[in-house]
């Protein structure tokens, strides 16, 4: 289920060429752990052998894709080079850095893999908010929003195969933090994730209308690890869902809003926002805003560490950071709150956003992601981006503001306090 992968194979089969598949290990990525590079190295392990089965060499290559790629394409004799895509600004480098080092005659192409609809094609400049962006990829989904043809078994051998891969020796040689440990309840890899795209659609969908933001009901999909890593395909689970239109009509449209809208709006500030992780990408009402109230006075300062161990004085926001450290997933409502607090409990937005993106980044399985930076996460809920002005308060302003008191309207807090009590 990649568009990117198809391209290749489509140009491979034309030309009557092999095939080869490369991913460039990075030794180190932002805060990543070995949480996420051993998500992502047994993920990768599977399409490994999935390449094998169809004749298609996979070769893992560990550095930077500028110093290890063009040397491969030299020395393999390949004829044409397909990425995907990613509008976030060290990735775009990688591409950058392969496409000066490449040799002239070879041409190179990006394929918007991972939305649905390219991010280029959406709009060419940034949306303001959903509902500027909502109608412009309604529109264009009949055309993108359509069945993956098959990938076959390749028909043009390469002349050699691919070196066996040493993957335990990959996983030692990564230059990342171990004490962040990997997760028990998500297993890597398309199987597995397709897997609870199967028990989300039988089991939860029906109540994700109704019961999405009552963080001690199962009615998510929990799918945002395996979309990260394009282990699953967000159009194949969007595919999936929208069988069960006729059944669950509120809960479909809500998942397509959140998982198509909302993800795709969050790409496209990225891609067309070069300050996408800092106050200065915030609009101007934010940044003034903000500003006015830079100096109010904070009811609680926390330290990082403190707010890392889930030591402040208000027990659903530890209870929310330890579901994250201990599970690398916090539920999609509690992410709205706890960056609203951080925001509220340090010196200044700068801070409160460099320790949001610090502390997603580090222990959530889908954090270093366009959603992470804008989506419910960082810039949403601490400048602003994609909101509205509300009612000027202190500290806030006008960014919209969550409080423990209105959480309890919402939901049971006592329950998921106890569930994750330190």
């Amino acid at each position: 289920d990649n568009w990117a992968f198809l391209y290749a194979q489509r140009l491979a089969l034309k030309q009557g060429l092999p095939l080869r598949v490369c991913f460039c290990l990075a030794p180190k990525f932002l805060d990543a752990t070995i949480r996420h590079y051993g998500f992502m190295l047994r993920g990768l392990q599977e399409v490994a052998e999935e390449c094998a089965e169809l004749n298609i060499p996979f070769h893992l290559l560990p550095g930077y894709a500028k110093d290890v790629l063009p040397a491969f394409v030299v020395e393999h004799g390949v004829g044409g080079l397909v990425t995907d895509f990613c509008p976030l600004r060290i990735p775009r480098q990688w591409v950058e850095g392969v496409r000066e080092r490449l040799p002239e005659d070879v041409p190179f192409a990006q394929v918007d893999a991972h939305n649905i609809v390219p991010c280029w094609v959406t709009s060419p400049k940034q949306e303001y908010s959903a509902r500027t962006i909502r109608g412009k990829i309604h529109a264009q989904l009949p055309e993108f929003l359509t069945e993956f043809p098959p990938v076959i078994r390749h028909p043009y051998p390469p002349s050699c195969p691919a070196e066996p891969i040493a993957w335990e020796a990959c996983y030692s040689s990564l230059q990342v933090d171990r004490t962040v440990k990997e997760v028990e309840w998500a297993t890597p890899g398309t199987a597995a994730g397709l897997a609870v795209l199967q028990s989300f659609v039988t089991e939860r969908l029906k109540s994700f209308g109704s019961h999405r933001n009552d963080p001690n009901k199962a009615a998510l999909s929990n799918l945002s690890p395996w979309f990260h890593f394009g282990q699953v395909s967000t159009q194949r689970a969007i595919l999936e869902v929208q069988k069960h239109r006729g059944k669950y009509k509120e809960s479909v449209d809500a998942f397509v809003e959140e998982a198509v809208v909302r993800r795709e709006l969050a790409e496209n500030f990225c891609y067309y926002n070069e300050n996408y992780d800092s106050v200065q990408g915030a609009y101007d009402w934010a940044q003034t805003t903000l500003k006015l109230h830079a100096k109010d006075k904070r009811p609680f300062l926390y330290e990082l560490q403190e707010l890392e161990q889930g030591t402040t004085h208000d027990p659903l926001w530890n209870a929310a950071q330890l579901q994250m450290v201990r599970e690398g997933k916090m539920h999609g409502f509690l992410r709205m709150y706890w960056a609203k607090k951080i925001l509220e409990w340090t010196r200044s937005p700068e801070e409160a956003l460099r320790f949001a993106i610090y502390l997603n980044d580090r222990y959530e399985l889908d954090g270093r992601d366009p959603n992470g930076y804008v989506g419910k996460r960082c810039l949403w809920s601490i400048c602003g981006v994609h909101d509205q002005g509300w009612a000027e308060r202190a500290i806030f302003g006008k960014i919209r503001y969550m409080n423990y008191a209105g959480c309890k309207r919402k939901f049971d807090v006592g329950q998921f306090e106890r569930r994750y009590a330190p």
